[in-house]
């Protein structure tokens, strides 16, 4: 768990710089952490992650500290740990291509569905700084989920290899 606390942490500083929302590395790690760790530990090295980040640590994008939930990218983080939950419910046991595909993109869509309501309703009615549907659809959607959507296969294609060394370890 702590690797990938890590690896989340370094990635949110591996970045292609886009309008409003920031293309990071952290989704690779987060789906890498649901594949390899399971639902639960997947989803508890994001949430280690957060918190670490929330005491004051500068492992966001941005910074740190607790006033970080007022950034309005921060529903992405939260994202990120309920995506690893998802992909790693969806994608245990497996090392099937296309189920390690699904649970990837499962995981995808609800950190897509997790960030862009939370950029939503704390950029238009907690800080004041509003942002109308179409530019944020297309800056932290279109913009940005292509490169995601290669991050999804390389994590498959990562997980179909590590998937069983990770479990012939554990015995």
């Amino acid at each position: 768990m702590a690797f990938f606390s890590a690896l989340i942490a370094i990635g949110a500083f591996i970045k292609i710089p886009v309008p409003v929302c920031p293309f990071t590395l952290q989704l690779l790690f987060t789906t890498m952490a649901g594949l390899l760790l399971g639902s639960r530990l997947g989803s508890a090295a994001v949430w280690v992650y957060i918190a670490l980040g929330l005491l004051g640590l500068p492992v966001f994008t941005n910074g740190g500290g607790p006033g970080y939930v007022f950034q309005p990218t921060f529903g992405y983080l939260i994202g990120f740990a309920l995506g690893a939950k998802i992909t790693g419910s969806i994608s245990a046991g497996t090392v099937s291509m296309k189920k390690l595909l699904i649970a990837n993109f499962a995981g995808l869509a609800i950190v897509y569905l997790c960030g862009m309501a939370y950029y939503y309703i704390i950029g238009n009615f907690v800080i004041g700084q509003p942002i109308a549907l179409w530019p944020l659809f297309l800056y932290c959607f279109l913009l940005a989920v292509p490169g995601d959507i290669v991050l999804c296969i390389i994590a498959a294609l990562l997980g179909k290899k590590l998937i069983p060394l990770v479990r012939e370890n554990r015995r």
